[in-house]
């Protein structure tokens, strides 16, 4: 059954930040980038939610693994990194700087994601000073719990990555 032109709008109303976007605010690019668009932000909150379609095509499907894909752990930890990227990436005073990852605690993976799955990555922030931040992340599949746990960055002088 296809989509009405009312849920087609409504679908489409709901992206925040395509992939393009997207790329305007944090350096990763394919094969690299894992967030395809941001659906939901509320910075009262700290609170933003992307999503990435995970598809047969990922480059690491192939050797991970060769007849039974699943998505790697760290892959998933990643996807959630950058949506956090772009969370403060839009934050006044962040927009050029770069964080790197600190810290990443506390983090269970709960259910194998394959291709197929619409990974739903959802970031709230508990701290987010000058030079550091951390936020609780939740990655799920139709509402079920794929990986979740405390990611923690810093974000070094700017010389720094020269």
């Amino acid at each position: 059954m296809s989509d009405s032109p009312g849920q087609v709008a409504e679908q489409r109303s709901a992206v925040l930040l395509s992939t393009a976007e997207i790329e305007q605010l944090i350096p990763h690019r394919w094969p690299f980038l894992l967030v395809d668009r941001i659906v939901e932000e509320d910075r009262v909150r700290g609170y933003i939610r992307g999503e990435k379609a995970v598809t047969a095509s990922e480059w690491y499907f192939g050797g991970h693994f060769p007849g039974l894909p699943v998505m790697p752990g760290v892959m998933q930890v990643e996807a959630l990194a950058q949506t956090m990227a772009v969370y403060v990436a839009r934050q006044e005073g962040f927009g050029d700087r770069i964080g790197l990852f600190a810290g990443i605690d506390d983090v269970r993976f709960k259910r194998v994601v394959q291709p197929g799955d619409r990974l739903s990555l959802e970031i709230t922030m508990e701290k987010l000073g000058r030079r550091m931040g951390k936020g609780r992340a939740t990655a799920s599949v139709d509402g079920e719990v794929a990986c979740e746990g405390l990611l923690s960055f810093i974000i070094p002088p700017a010389d720094a990555l020269r």
